[in-house]
């Protein structure tokens, strides 16, 4: 497996947060890297945090990682790719502590699809 930095995501993922509103998200502890060389099908993307025990060993704060596995991800139309940003970042919670919101009522496809149709009008 290969990680690269992503600027250009990290950048369209901020706007995204910001866009939306999602105030909540520390828009400069947030990034995105690309990954190649997965075995892996069905997932397109998936975020990472440092936990709670690495924040406090560390004396840092909550730090977030969205993970863009190449072989899907670069394959989606550019309408798919931004629903997929949208997805992971609402995967972190309002607390923004380190922590993960759930799929199931959180991140489900219609609540996606409500804040890509609010992006959608802003960019219009």
């Amino acid at each position: 497996m290969r990680y690269s930095f992503s600027q250009e995501w990290t950048e369209k993922a901020r706007e995204t947060a910001k866009s939306l509103g999602f105030d909540y998200i520390c828009l400069e502890r947030i990034t995105c890297v690309e990954s190649r060389g997965t075995k892996t099908k069905r997932v397109i993307a998936r975020i990472h945090a440092l936990g709670k025990v690495l924040q406090l060993g560390m004396r840092e704060k909550p730090f977030y990682v969205i993970e863009l596995i190449s072989e899907q991800f670069d394959r989606q139309s550019d309408e798919d790719k931004a629903k997929t940003i949208i997805h992971e970042l609402m995967h972190i919670p309002k607390c923004f502590g380190g922590g993960f919101r759930h799929h199931n009522p959180y991140v489900t496809k219609a609540t996606v699809e409500k804040e890509f149709k609010k992006l959608a009008k802003i960019d219009c």
